[in-house]
């Protein structure tokens, strides 16, 4: 799953990222309120983390704007304002949850499962493709009776591949969703993963599901 993060506090923002990519989420970052609300609205996420205190544009009224295009991902607010008026301002401005500044990361975790939970009607917690399985709560993959090891780049990569199945991802789409806003496409970063989770879900088996499109990008057969 896809997680924003919009927190100007470069350090922060690198914690909680370097935190969640070892769950398995995918990560991108906006450290001002302008670029937040631009990304928030232009890509789709599972869950956003915004703090209160931006630059160019504070959280509350990022979060204003972007459900007022009816944006309805779950929304948690960080910040260092611990007063209950801050806190209702926020929830009433659309949050789903808030957290007060300092925090444990395992807290934020759990509220994030939590919230991601609250969706799971939406999106199917189980995935499959052809005899391959994935379980999004669990992140474990297996094919037939065969266990498959990931690591958090290609879980991440089979979790978009299964929720698109049988579309054609471009390279464009892939690093937007899998790796950062800014990522360069012109690396073969993506084709080195791409054959690692190839490797993975079809190396010994007689059907192969993830193929080449050449000139394109790549698609998950599942039929």
């Amino acid at each position: 799953m896809k997680i924003l993060i919009i927190e100007d506090e470069k350090k922060v923002a690198k914690f909680l990222q370097q935190g969640f990519e070892e769950e398995r989420y995918a990560v991108n970052v906006a450290y001002d309120g302008d670029i937040g609300t631009t990304m928030a609205l232009s890509e789709t996420f599972d869950l956003i983390i915004l703090d209160i205190l931006l630059p160019k544009k504070d959280g509350i009224s990022v979060l204003r704007h972007i459900r007022a295009k009816h944006i309805t991902t779950p929304v948690i607010l960080l910040t260092a304002k611990s007063a209950i008026d801050d806190k209702v301002e926020g929830l009433d401005a659309g949050a789903d949850d808030y957290l007060t500044k300092p925090f444990a990361f395992a807290e934020l975790l759990a509220r994030v499962r939590s919230l991601l939970r609250r969706g799971a009607a939406e999106k199917s917690i189980f995935l499959k493709a052809a005899d391959l399985q994935l379980d999004t709560v669990a992140h474990k993959a297996k094919r037939g009776d065969k266990v498959i090891e990931l690591t958090g780049k290609e879980y991440a990569l089979l979790e978009y591949f299964m929720r698109n199945i049988n579309r054609v991802l471009t390279r464009t789409l892939i690093s937007e969703h899998i790796w950062n806003y800014n990522f360069d496409t012109g690396t073969n970063v993506i084709d080195v993963y791409i054959n690692h989770l190839r490797s993975k879900i079809d190396d010994g088996f007689d059907k192969k599901l993830l193929h080449t499109v050449r000139g394109v990008g790549y698609v998950l057969k599942g039929e």
